[in-house]
C-alpha cells in the first residue's frame, strides 16, 4: 500500500488534475491507501457524529508526543477525504493540531466548493472531533 503524501504533494498533485472528475478519482485513492482498521476500531466510540456516511477516526498520540490517526468510511470518497484530513494534521502534536487550521488548505484545494452540503458537514464534522479529541489529550 502506498504511503499519503505530505500536504505540499497532495496540493502539487490536486492541482494537476485536469478535471472535477480527475479529483474525486485522486482523492478516492487517497482513501484506497488508508490503512485498514480493525473491527474493535468499528465501534460506537469511534464513530464521528455529524457525517452522513458511516465515518470511524481512531486517535493516538506516540511516544514522542506525535498524533497518530487512523480512519475508515463506508462510502468511497469520504474515506479519501478522511486521507485529506490525516494528510493535513501528519506529524502534528495534539497542540499543533488545536493551532492549525485546515480550512486555508481546502481553499487551496478548492474542495469545499465542489462538496455536496452534506459532505461539507461531515468534513467539518470530522475536523472538528479531531481537535476535540486532540484537546482532551492535550
Amino acid at each position: 500500500m502506498a504511503a499519503l503524501p505530505d500536504k505540499e504533494k497532495l496540493l502539487r498533485n490536486f492541482s494537476r488534475c485536469a478535471n472535477w472528475e480527475e479529483k474525486y478519482l485522486y482523492i478516492i485513492e487517497l482513501g484506497q491507501r488508508l490503512p485498514s482498521l480493525s473491527d474493535e476500531a468499528h465501534s460506537p466510540d469511534n464513530i464521528i457524529q455529524g457525517c452522513q456516511s458511516q465515518v470511524w477516526i481512531v486517535m493516538h498520540q506516540n511516544e514522542d508526543g506525535v498524533i497518530e490517526l487512523q480512519g475508515d468510511s463506508d462510502a468511497a470518497i469520504v474515506k479519501g477525504l478522511i486521507a485529506v484530513v490525516f494528510i493535513l494534521y501528519q506529524t502534528m502534536t495534539p497542540q499543533d493540531i488545536l493551532a492549525f487550521d485546515v480550512r486555508p488548505w481546502f481553499e487551496k484545494m478548492a474542495l469545499t466548493q465542489h462538496l455536496t452540503p452534506s459532505r461539507s458537514q461531515g468534513l467539518e464534522a470530522m475536523i472538528r472531533a479531531i481537535r476535540a479529541k486532540a484537546a482532551n489529550i492535550s
